[in-house]
């Protein structure tokens, strides 16, 4: 079983910037890919970043290309999304996302389908 804990969201204005952390839990944590996801209201889950289990790649929606930086401290078992430059469009419940069974590959990291444990979710608001 893992848990991941989301922190950081919160309101914004347009031009400014949040980091969302998610925490797990287990002690394999730093073999594990993880990913963001978000989900606008009336809006399907969509694929946001992510990032493989040694940090050594990462991948993103082209959405946010350019304005988001995903990353992970292994020893904090914390991935981090770093969002700059952010835009009402934004605006979203944004998810993080752990592939415990090793699925992850350059062709997948896209789908929610391999992301077996999903974090509580943290909201996202940014004023125009």
């Amino acid at each position: 079983q893992v848990q991941l804990v989301e922190s950081g969201g919160g309101l914004v204005q347009a031009g400014g910037s949040l980091r969302l952390s998610c925490a797990a839990s287990g002690r394999t944590f730093s073999r594990y890919a993880m990913g963001w996801f978000r989900q606008a209201p009336g809006k399907e889950r969509e694929f946001v970043a992510a990032i493989s289990w040694s940090g050594g790649t990462t991948s993103y929606a082209d959405s946010v290309k350019g304005r988001f930086t995903i990353s992970r401290d292994n020893a904090k078992k914390t991935v981090y999304l770093q969002m700059n430059s952010l835009k009402p469009e934004d605006t979203a419940v944004y998810y993080c996302a752990t592939d415990s069974r090793g699925w992850y590959s350059g062709s997948n990291y896209y789908s929610d389908q391999i992301y077996n444990y999903w974090g509580q979710g943290t909201q996202v608001t940014v004023s125009s």
